[in-house]
């Protein structure tokens, strides 16, 4: 199967994630031009972490507006499993196919270490190989990771299960000592409607092999390969 790799100027992470779906899992991966408006076939697409654009206006705002964006819509729309991490995630936002909205840090800091994260929903292509509940260990890397939304989308967003990832202790408590950034209800990663696209603020692809520190995000591209293999997509 193929990962594509979405390159922005400003990417800092895309060659963690072709590292991590060519070399550590042995997938098909290419790297994708932002001004590309072909996939190339990929069964599963990346927006990796970064500073795209330098971050001007906003995270993502103008990376929303690049020639493959219409490309990730259109193949999301049709079920494609998109994985937006941190930048990624911050894009996703931008351009409407997830909902909400990222701040800067509680404190107005940078923030660079490993959290835990508990697993709230395993009903997505990059959950499926997780328990319910289960805790991984992942680097943040960010300074707009503090999630928002209004009131009414975030009752929603809980209600739907839409909510994938939640910042928690060791032992998997929701506690505000374990939010790093000040999200709303500890939000690490959230999903949409339909359960394909997925966006998270910690970074996987750094956690897939243990001279890192942890290799608990491999999770994630495993069950990606599971889904595409599987042919789970609609």
């Amino acid at each position: 199967m193929k990962f594509a790799v979405v390159v922005f100027p400003g990417s800092n992470c895309d060659h963690d994630a072709y590292h991590a779906a060519k070399h550590v899992l042995g997938q098909e991966a290419e790297f994708v031009w932002h001004k590309d408006t072909d996939l190339r076939g990929a069964d599963v697409v990346i927006l990796p972490g970064g500073f795209s654009y330098g971050d001007y206006l906003r995270t993502g705002a103008i990376a929303r507006y690049s020639p493959v964006m219409q490309a990730v819509a259109a193949f999301s729309a049709t079920g494609g499993p998109v994985l937006g991490i941190c930048n990624g995630f911050q894009v996703l936002l931008e351009a409407g196919l997830l909902e909400g909205a990222m701040l800067r840090n509680a404190r107005l800091k940078f923030n660079c270490e490993h959290v835990h994260l508990r697993v709230e929903q395993t009903t997505t292509p990059f959950t499926a190989r997780c328990a319910p509940g289960s805790v991984l260990r992942i680097p943040v890397a960010h300074g707009e990771g503090n999630y928002f939304a209004d009131p009414v989308t975030l009752q929603r967003l809980e209600a739907n299960g839409q909510v994938i990832f939640r910042y928690c202790t060791a032992a998997g408590e929701i506690a505000d000592a374990a939010n790093p950034n000040g999200s709303l209800h500890n939000i690490a990663g959230i999903c949409n409607a339909t359960r394909n696209v997925v966006g998270l603020m910690p970074h996987p692809e750094r956690a897939c092999e243990t001279a890192l520190g942890s290799a608990d995000g491999l999770v994630m591209f495993e069950s990606a390969i599971d889904y595409v293999t599987a042919g789970a997509r609609a």
